[in-house]
């Protein structure tokens, strides 16, 4: 039977904690996150077509994504600050389907990872096409927020499986 890890943010006593990463090397890291916006018809065309009364969603929504993976230690308690290399925010529009995939990928050399940066920053990139589209349609769901990849560090790489195999 494979054993399974113990979560690292708890001491011997069961109190939260900041995982210590001083002893680890720096290295390469890298994550990718993604997630679901799904919208009304009405929304999704003027997600689409630039009509939104707020402005460019998507340029928005971009930039939400960055500013908030750039800051994610101050959202997330036990997370370290992670000095980012790059952080990409990109989107996909399925009009059959009514929504826009959100991705990000953060990079950087340290002692940890950056999956939480990468999850921080579609969650915001998706929270703000909420916001900038909630005239248009207030039942805007948010959905599948995930781990899609990561690689570097002791734990090596993940890749998602699919939930029905």
């Amino acid at each position: 039977m494979a054993r399974v890890p113990k979560p690292s943010h708890f001491d011997e006593s069961g109190s939260a904690r900041m995982v210590d990463v001083g002893s680890k090397p720096e290295t390469a890291r890298t994550a990718t996150a993604g997630g679901v916006v799904i919208l009304s018809r009405d929304a999704f065309r003027a997600l689409a077509d630039g009509t939104a009364k707020k402005g460019d969603v998507l340029a928005v929504a971009r930039v939400a994504g960055i500013q908030a993976g750039k800051r994610t230690s101050e959202w997330i308690p036990l997370c370290h600050p992670v000095p980012l290399t790059s952080l990409d925010v990109e989107f996909a529009l399925d009009e059959k389907a009514s929504c826009v995939e959100v991705t990000a990928t953060a990079r950087c050399v340290a002692r940890t990872g950056v999956e939480m940066e990468a999850l921080t920053a579609v969650s915001a990139a998706a929270l703000t096409v909420y916001d900038m589209l909630k005239a248009v349609d207030r039942g805007i769901r948010i959905e599948g927020i995930r781990l899609l990849h990561k690689a570097g560090g002791k734990s090596g790489e993940y890749t998602e499986k699919s939930r029905a195999s």
